[in-house]
């Protein structure tokens, strides 16, 4: 009887990293390799351990996981990058399984997947199966907004919150005023939109969770396009999805508030929309953990495909 798969976790003492390692340990169908603290810098020694594995997932800033994938000489090794390096890498299959019908499969059958990033998620979520229905045009002029919880900063913000200096950390702070942010171009690759929409992020003083939300004025809209069928075009590409749910009529009519942590500690996503029609006016929501759907959830789904392909 072979071995079970080895997976090499590359940058497992970072948030995203330890919290892939906590979901896989447990689990009897795969092994799993780390390195010491002693030996994570060391070249050589990173170079056997990705060259040994089946799958390596990067849990690394952008131009660590360069490097590593730059280590790889094994072609049998099949890689899952969390970080936002190759997110619009031509060769690379961007890891958002829902995405479309076929994405499961592209996923199963790649040697190099890009994880998405947690506020891209739920934006694409939301536009690509509305661009693609023909309901919002691929130039319309979007403004993407986002609040997440602190953990999205990575180590440094959580220290921030939750170590000494914790009392004087702010209670809300809205950021990428410039307007320059990294998430936009993937954004737009990914949902299929033509112009670069507008991104403002921000963080609250909660540890995890994500709600993102998008404008829309039915009079910049095809006619035909309406609250009803935009949700419709969402429940009809996202059914039988199990981590993607989208709230129907009445459930949207109930909903007064959205709470960004309603789905910490899962891989599940909520997906509304929202408005008053008789000002043509349009809200789409998103809900999910970004340390989740957002982080160690969707990579861990994706390592679950290879699996299962294997």
């Amino acid at each position: 009887m072979s071995n079970p798969p080895l997976i090499f976790i590359d940058g497992d003492q970072g948030t995203t990293g330890l919290l892939i390692h906590e979901r896989l340990r447990d689990r009897k169908d795969l092994r799993i390799l780390t390195l010491p603290a002693a030996e994570r810098k060391d070249a050589q020694r990173r170079a056997e351990a990705i060259n040994s594995a089946d799958i390596a997932l990067l849990c690394l800033p952008d131009a660590a996981a360069r490097e590593a994938v730059a280590l790889i000489e094994n072609p049998r090794v099949r890689v899952i990058d969390a970080s936002s390096a190759h997110r619009t890498s031509p060769g690379w299959v961007y890891g958002f399984p829902e995405m479309t019908p076929e994405q499961p499969q592209a996923i199963a059958n790649a040697h190099r997947i890009s994880n998405p990033g947690c506020y891209p998620t739920g934006a694409i979520a939301l536009l690509r199966p509305l661009v693609q229905a023909g309901l919002v045009p691929a130039d319309y002029p979007l403004s993407i907004h986002a609040v997440s919880g602190y953990s999205g900063g990575g180590r440094p913000q959580v220290e921030q919150y939750e170590g000494p200096e914790a009392a004087s950390a702010a209670p809300f702070v809205l950021y990428g005023l410039g307007l320059q942010h990294k998430h936009p171009p993937e954004m737009q690759l990914h949902a299929g939109l033509t112009q670069r929409p507008i991104f403002l992020p921000a963080y609250g003083a909660f540890r995890q969770g994500i709600v993102l939300s998008i404008a829309l004025q039915t009079r910049l809209l095809p006619a035909g396009a309406s609250l009803e069928s935009l949700r419709a075009a969402l429940q009809r590409h996202y059914a039988g999805a199990r981590h993607v749910k989208v709230l129907d009529a009445e459930q949207s009519a109930a909903t007064a508030q959205l709470d960004p942590t309603r789905h910490n500690g899962s891989n599940d996503m909520t997906l509304g929309v929202f408005g008053n029609p008789a000002e043509g006016h349009i809200l789409l929501c998103a809900v999910f953990d970004n340390l989740g759907k957002g982080a160690s959830g969707a990579a861990v789904q994706n390592l679950d495909l290879l699996l299962a392909a294997a």
